[in-house]
């Protein structure tokens, strides 16, 4: 790849778009300088304009199979637990060519939606039940490479059916025979990564999933080896009572007192966490992802959000897949909140700014979380951009003051026009 030299009508930087405004991309695909930098453009966006490229920090891409399925309710109201019910069916008829498929799919649907890199919390590991192959984790490396995003895959350690109780069914696809054979995989895969865009962290997936015993010793290891480390918390009430009555204390709390180190550590949802729990998290250096159209889908609830966030410590993920749309995910995360507390500019800056906290939590809080050099433009880090068509229909009568939130709180994917990763261009809509 030769070097680039990209010139926007309008960059987003440091809280404002800023015109004749160039990012040198060097031919590892890096940010070599931006700025002013009176230099020829060999990548002209007219009536463009270029933020970070957006970071799904948690998905389940196979779960993509699900959309449309499981909404109806022949026998009354559903929840998370008869939804869970219908992935396991998905599971049981997954094979290999299915899987990548379907993985390959969700992928390049990110990468059209504005996503440039991806958290892929996978633990769909075998080929059938009671296998131990593992011969679905590189099917993920694979549809990565081919649909061009970025992928961090958090290789997952799964090995109960829920606190005390053994693997079942479609469960025994997602088993960890111990923590040995585990890091055996995760070093399997960290040599088998394209270090230009792949990497591999480390995801515990639930008090459910993962013994009490096993917790502390896994995370240690997780970050002697300097991986991120994500594990979904408190996204279900079922779920907070179930460990409750078997360790006397929620997962929070139980988390808490076996993982003695939460700097980097991600829960995912938080659903039910006390906003006092979740401040313990982030003053301890963690982070929080929210998903908020999977968790509207699953009926999970509102997550009772503090009131100020940390910079840079709360990302946005994609988990299911039933609706792509980072965007959405966005004003739905500060729309969820107006809807709680029945007033408007939750999630905010210390300027009163909504639109810019919510895709710092789409870029750089993402970034954070996933442990890639990201999410911002700015020198040394990857050239991972999205490109905004200034023409479209939903964003008409923009001016700059007001463009950023009439893309988060007016759009959709449609306003994408093209995406880049590592500064390798994918083109979304024809230019204008």
């Amino acid at each position: 790849m030769s070097e680039q030299v990209v010139q926007a009508d309008l960059t987003w930087l440091d809280g404002e778009f800023l015109s004749g405004f160039q990012v040198r991309v060097d031919r590892d695909g890096r940010i070599a300088e931006a700025g002013r930098l009176d230099a020829y453009p060999t990548q002209l966006l007219r009536r463009r304009a270029l933020l970070p490229g957006f970071v799904s920090a948690h998905s389940h891409a196979f779960q993509r199979g699900l959309r449309g399925r499981g909404e109806t309710f022949p026998e009354g109201a559903g929840s998370f637990w008869s939804w869970r019910e219908a992935m396991y069916e998905l599971v049981g008829r997954l094979d290999a060519g299915s899987f990548r498929a379907l993985t390959l799919q969700a992928f390049r649907e990110m990468r059209a939606a504005g996503i440039t890199a991806v958290g892929e919390f996978h633990y769909l590991h075998h080929a059938g039940a009671g296998a131990a192959d593992y011969a679905f984790d590189e099917l993920v490396l694979e549809a990565a490479r081919e649909a061009g995003i970025r992928l961090v895959l958090l290789e997952t350690y799964y090995r109960t059916g829920g606190i005390g109780r053994p693997l079942e069914g479609a469960q025994r696809r997602f088993g960890s025979a111990s923590p040995e054979r585990f890091w055996e995989q995760v070093d399997r895969l960290a040599a088998a990564a394209d270090p230009a865009t792949q990497s591999v962290g480390v995801a515990l997936h639930s008090v459910r999933a993962v013994p009490r015993e096993e917790l502390g010793g896994m995370a240690k290891e997780a970050r002697r080896r300097g991986l991120p480390l994500h594990m979904h918390l408190e996204e279900q009430r079922g779920e907070i009572e179930e460990c409750e009555q078997a360790y006397g204390h929620p997962p929070f709390a139980l988390v808490v007192r076996e993982i003695d180190d939460l700097q980097g550590f991600t829960a995912v949802h938080c659903t039910h966490t006390y906003p006092a729990n979740l401040g313990l998290l982030l003053r301890a250096g963690g982070n929080v992802c929210y998903c908020p159209l999977t968790e509207a889908n699953l009926g999970d609830g509102i997550p009772p959000l503090p009131d100020r966030l940390p910079r840079g410590q709360f990302c946005l993920g994609t988990d299911s897949n039933a609706r792509i749309a980072p965007l959405e995910e966005m004003r739905w995360l500060e729309y969820g909140q107006r809807l709680l507390r029945e007033k408007r500019g939750v999630v905010r800056d210390l300027r009163g700014g909504v639109a810019p906290r919510l895709v710092e939590a789409a870029t750089a809080g993402g970034a954070r979380a996933l442990g890639i050099d990201a999410g911002a433009i700015r020198k040394g880090l990857w050239a991972d951009f999205v490109a905004i068509d200034l023409d479209a229909p939903a964003l008409a009568g923009w001016e700059p003051e007001t463009l950023l939130g009439s893309l988060v709180f007016g759009a959709g994917e449609e306003a994408i026009a093209a995406t880049c990763v590592g500064g390798r261009w994918q083109e979304h809509r024809a230019a204008r």
